[in-house]
Parts: structure tokens; C-alpha cells; sequence
């Protein structure tokens, strides 16, 4: 199941929208900003249902 979802850059502050594979579970992966091309690292909580329950982002270099 993917899910789209609203996310804040956490290098440039604006707000995109990101697609989540909810189907592969909990999961961490990094994907670039696509305003300012820097790499996002997200951690995206999914239930056992295939439910988003959260999408956490921080900066790839913290």
C-alpha cells in the first residue's frame, strides 16, 4: 500500500509531498529533497495492518 504523505525538509524548510511503501513495513531509507537535492534520512512507522502511524525526517549529516 503507498501512502502520500506532506514532510518538511529538514536542510531547507519547504514542504514537499513523498510516496511511502507502507507494504514493506517499518522501515528507514534516505531520499533526496527535491527542491534542494540534499539527502533526507526518513524513519516511517508502519502498523500491521500496512498503516502509516508516522514519518519521522532529520538531516542526513546529524
Amino acid at each position: 500500500m503507498l501512502e502520500n504523505t506532506q514532510v518538511e525538509c529538514p536542510y531547507c524548510g519547504e514542504d514537499f509531498e513523498t510516496t511511502v511503501d507502507c507494504s514493506a513495513g517499518s522501515q528507514r531509507y534516505i531520499e533526496d529533497c527535491p527542491v534542494c537535492c540534499r539527502p533526507i534520512e526518513f524513519h516511517a512507522e508502519v502498523d500491521g495492518n500496512g498503516n502509516l502511524i508516522a514519518l519521522a525526517t532529520r538531516r542526513d549529516d546529524d
